[in-house]
């Protein structure tokens, strides 16, 4: 059975989804005279067109495109201009982490968990460098303990987890969903916040560098601690017009390398790409969080920060090209750990279905389910 399809549909999903017309003939050759309207599809073409394109197969019977917004607040600008349609990567990963919000605040309060006071607790008026002190507080996250650690990247690793601890779900992954195919644009975005006062969540994308991610969650937290919900600013030099994210940025640079603390640190008389190094481990943060406070510290001038930042970045980025890692490790990042305890042991406990705990954690095996639950210590 052949159906007939808007040819400016066809057209519409392919830039919905990045993807050029020609490409996609290689694997449906008869899409170019579907979009010319010389043709019909048969059902079963048009269900392959959709899966290629990830867009659900209703979308493609409508009138006209359909105009797509996210459906959270966009922080984000590129040369302070505000992003337009998002791809659909990024539209499923926040409607996902939506899904698994709403399943953890009903498990929130099922269980009688106390709210996060924090959540919501500050406001533009506050002084970053305070409202800085009291996440590190709060987290545990101290300067003194993290300069106990043997590399930023153990400090990484420890500030998400005092996060999910402190009862906020930091799901860092650089895939849509669990499907590896499908990597997610660090250009596109780097993290957002959904605020919540019983499930608070931190999403950070895992396509970008570690170094960039620890800035990220630092931003991210700020806008839970704020109260604010959004996707956050695009470019990583940047310096946001929005009162918000403007914020956020001073008070995730105070979290990781308080000012007061970083000039009196900074020696001048060394050559600067080891003082920077030098620095980084000092303060067990990533280079990249030195070099935004050299900026910030007018040590350096914003054409130097902008050439330092991206230079240092390429070559991270070449340091971390092809390292993969231990499944059973990732995933509990990738899902957060509180998420992944709580879903697992709700599951057990005949409290959710088997079917909707795989489709939330992102699993299709229940010998996987099973394994994660051992590896979390709940099954």
């Amino acid at each position: 059975m052949r159906v007939s399809v808007n040819p400016e549909l066809l057209r519409w999903a392919c830039e919905r989804a990045g993807l050029n017309i020609q490409i996609i003939a290689r694997r449906l050759p008869k899409l170019p005279s579907w979009e010319k309207g010389e043709g019909k599809p048969t059902l079963k073409q048009l269900e392959r067109f959709a899966k290629i394109v990830h867009a659900p197969i209703g979308y493609l019977f409508l009138p006209a495109p359909l105009s797509e917004k996210l459906p959270i607040p966009d922080f984000r600008t590129s040369g302070n201009i505000r992003i337009d349609h998002p791809s659909p990567d990024l539209l499923e990963t926040i409607y996902l982490c939506q899904q698994r919000q709403e399943w953890y605040r009903d498990f929130s309060q099922a269980v009688r968990e106390d709210p996060c006071d924090f959540v919501g607790s500050a406001s533009l008026s506050d002084e970053p460098v305070n409202v800085a002190e009291k996440i590190r507080s709060t987290l545990g996250f101290a300067i003194e303990s993290r300069r106990k650690m043997s590399t930023w990247e153990e400090a990484l690793r420890q500030f998400i987890a005092q996060a999910d601890a402190a009862g906020i779900m930091i799901m860092v992954s650089g895939v849509v969903g669990s499907n590896t195919r499908r990597k997610l644009d660090h250009e596109e975005f780097r993290g957002f916040a959904l605020s919540d006062k019983r499930a608070p969540l931190v999403f950070v994308n895992g396509a970008d560098t570690k170094s960039a991610q620890m800035f990220t969650l630092a931003h991210e937290l700020a806008h839970i601690w704020l109260g604010k919900t959004g996707v956050s600013d695009i470019a990583p030099v940047s310096v946001p017009s929005n009162e918000i994210e403007k914020w956020c940025n001073n008070v995730a640079a105070e979290i990781l390398a308080p000012m007061a603390l970083f000039k009196k640190e900074f020696d001048n008389s060394n050559d600067m790409l080891d003082e920077f190094n030098r620095l980084a481990r000092f303060f067990k943060v990533s280079t990249l969080v030195i070099i935004r406070r050299l900026f910030d510290s007018a040590i350096i001038t914003r054409d130097e920060y902008k050439s330092l930042y991206m230079d240092e970045l390429g070559r991270l980025l070449e340091i971390t090209k092809g390292k993969g890692g231990n499944y059973y490790l990732t995933q509990p990042t990738r899902v957060s750990k509180r998420f992944a305890r709580a879903l697992i042991i709700s599951t057990l406990e005949g409290q959710t279905l088997h079917r909707d705990a795989l489709q939330l954690l992102g699993l299709k095996k229940t010998s996987t389910f099973h394994e994660l639950g051992a590896r979390l210590g709940v099954a």
